[in-house]
């Protein structure tokens, strides 16, 4: 039960793996509070977790909006916030930079990194108040190497390792630790489908041969699964991972190796 008493604040969560990782905390003993722009799906998502779930849909992009959930939860479960996880973002429409709209380039920084900030800014005085507190951010495979046709998306992602990092050293002092996880490719997600049918569209590739091509690249031979990255995010949310701050960890099949 490694989230036994634990309250944990996890984004995105309408999407497959913010609903993966609300799951396996409220398996292992925690109370979950999830949230989403998309409040129906984020009740559908409320309604399977069942108990030790509770759900306030939000846009992350929005102070007020925010402050909003990080209060519910305090409400409702003791006052403390153990963990957050940020996994909400989007890539945009991708295609080459002389394409790609102010409008898109703006919409997946607002989400990516303004989200992620705005989030981390209202639990930090509750973690520092508390002197503990995990944070775990999402980058991405392409925030390491960026990917073609993705320059929005793999510039935004990057900007996550940085925060990351300048967090950790900033907040270390207070018993917060900050990491983030760089997925690759991950099955059954809707990053995937986006990122597949935007390279369907620019590369024209019919899907199969998208997905043939990316495997190819990945020396365990598979795209992720949610539960590989579920996996990592958990243990990095978990007290196992004490002695880990400022860390940019690749769950990629060995696609990025650094």
């Amino acid at each position: 039960m490694e989230f036994s008493n634990k309250v944990v604040i996890v984004t995105g969560a309408a999407g497959a793996i913010g609903k993966g990782v609300a799951r396996r905390i409220i398996e292992e003993g925690g109370k979950v509070v999830i949230t989403d722009v998309d409040a129906k799906k984020l009740e559908t998502v409320r309604a399977e977790l069942g108990t030790g779930c509770e759900a306030v849909a939000a846009d992350c992009t929005k102070s007020e909006q925010v402050a909003k959930v990080v209060a519910q939860c305090v409400k409702s479960f003791g006052g403390n916030v153990d963990a957050l996880i940020n996994v909400a973002g989007v890539t945009g429409k991708g295609g080459k930079i002389e394409e790609i709209s102010e409008e898109t380039w703006d919409f997946v920084y607002a989400v990516n990194c303004k989200g992620t900030f705005l989030f981390i800014k209202e639990v930090m005085p509750i973690m520092k108040k508390a002197k503990r507190g995990a944070i775990v951010n999402f980058s991405s495979k392409s925030g390491k190497t960026g990917s073609a046709l993705m320059s929005a998306y793999s510039s935004a992602k990057g900007a996550i390792i940085a925060l990351t990092q300048a967090l950790a050293y900033e907040t270390a002092k207070d018993g917060i630790r900050v990491n983030c996880v760089c997925p690759g490719i991950t099955e059954d997600t809707g990053v995937w489908d986006n990122v597949s049918a935007d390279y369907i569209t620019n590369m024209q590739m019919p899907r199969e041969q998208i997905v043939k091509t990316f495997t190819a690249k990945i020396p365990l031979g598979r795209l992720a699964r949610i539960d590989d990255v579920v996996n990592m995010v958990c243990y990095l949310a978990s007290d196992r991972a004490d002695y880990m701050t400022g860390q940019a960890i690749n769950v990629t099949g060995g696609r990025e190796m650094h």
